[in-house]
């Protein structure tokens, strides 16, 4: 597929259709802002970044394209999924992961070959993968593009303040303990860990003690 503008067309599969979108061009840093846009059929899902046992984060492999150095997938806040086997984290709507991909030469032209790889379930789960590739400097202005990246990065955890951080509390090399500062319905709070290397934690323990929540994982 020769890379022709800055989103990539759909690829379709049974639950759902997936893209890649880049808008701008590269900042001071060498580094264009995108996303991968998923549109998840009714009644699909797919997951976050740190899955659970049995699911499949998303994955994007550029190491085919042209003066990227690598990319970085950015999440939303997930919501916790049970499908009777397990928990899970995931999203059961439409969403576009930020993606940020790292110039070799900032000056220089790229040209984005991604190999995409996730999973989307309804009853089962089925693989998706498919190379999309595309031209980040053949429209950078493109106003729908710009819109689509803009609103899925207000999409993302705001940074820590002083009414909404969170401090790790001692505990045992095995136990991640999390004393929480929220500033909104503590009800309505929940804690999303995602490790390093592989790494997975479990769906965290909640609690409370004077006045603050409290998650051990």
């Amino acid at each position: 597929l020769p890379a022709a503008a800055t989103s990539s067309i759909w690829y379709d599969s049974e639950g759902g259709k997936v893209r890649l979108v880049t808008s701008g061009k590269p900042d001071t840093a060498g580094r264009i802002h995108g996303v991968l846009d998923i549109a998840l059929k009714p009644g699909w899902k797919t997951y976050w970044r740190d899955p659970g046992d049995a699911g499949v984060p998303p994955q994007i492999d550029i190491s085919a394209s042209t003066n990227i150095a690598n990319a970085t997938l950015s999440f939303p806040p997930p919501q916790r999924h049970d499908d009777g086997s397990g928990k899970w984290a995931g999203y059961d709507h439409p969403v576009s992961l930020p993606v940020t991909f790292t110039l070799s030469a900032p000056n220089e032209p790229a040209v984005i070959d991604a190999d995409i790889f996730l999973g989307i379930c309804e009853t089962i789960c089925i693989p998706v993968q498919t190379k999309l590739t595309i031209d980040p400097g053949s429209d950078p202005d493109n106003v729908e593009d710009a819109a689509l990246v803009k609103a899925a990065l207000a999409t993302l955890p705001a940074p820590a303040r002083p009414d909404f951080g969170v401090n790790i509390l001692p505990g045992d090399r095995e136990t991640l303990i999390v004393e929480a500062s929220f500033p909104g319905n503590a009800k309505a709070a929940d804690f999303f860990v995602a490790g390093e290397l592989g790494y997975m934690f479990g769906v965290p323990a909640r609690s409370e003690k004077d006045g603050k929540l409290v998650f051990t994982v």
